[in-house]
């Protein structure tokens, strides 16, 4: 019985020189159940990061390849793509003409969104709300944002077709 895991992260920038790294989440898929951790603040830790990842088979990542792994080593340390097989979506995506970000494939796959309307530049002035005026609707919206990126991925791998 393969573990898969979907990992996405959240920044407050581009750059894994001089941004941050703000949440790390994680859906982890065993047969039909997924369950959703996320790493934030004071359990931002690469002990914590590996051990949910525990009896991880795969990760899967959207742009993972080129943004989050190498942001995670970066900031935290640990080579993912070392430590575990790893499937970046977004070539799979583009091997079926869907090109774009996450939310456009998922547009155009009419993979469903609650929050739409949030985007990238959006989580990052979410977390600066929470983080400079404590406002934990900001934090929520955040971290229900990122669910949504996570387990969105274990839809767009099924659609594909992915093993």
């Amino acid at each position: 019985m393969k573990l898969r895991a979907y990992l996405d992260i959240e920044t407050t920038g581009l750059s894994r020189h001089y941004a941050d790294l703000t949440v790390i989440g994680i859906a982890l898929e065993k047969e039909r159940v997924i369950d959703v951790l996320q790493l934030l603040e004071t359990n931002l830790t690469v002990n914590r990061l590996l051990n949910c990842l525990k009896g991880v088979d795969e990760i899967y990542t959207y742009n993972g390849s080129r943004f989050d792994l190498p942001f995670i080593k970066q900031k935290l340390g640990p080579n993912l793509k070392l430590l575990f097989t790893h499937t970046d979506l977004m070539y799979n995506c583009w091997k079926n003409d869907l090109k774009g970000g996450l939310k456009a494939v998922e547009k155009k796959l009419a993979i469903k969104r609650k929050l739409a309307e949030v985007n990238g530049h959006m989580a990052v002035q979410l977390w600066w709300r929470y983080k400079n005026y404590g406002d934990t609707h900001a934090l929520n919206t955040l971290l229900e944002y990122n669910r949504e990126d996570i387990v969105n991925l274990a839809i767009l791998r099924k659609m594909l077709a992915v093993p």
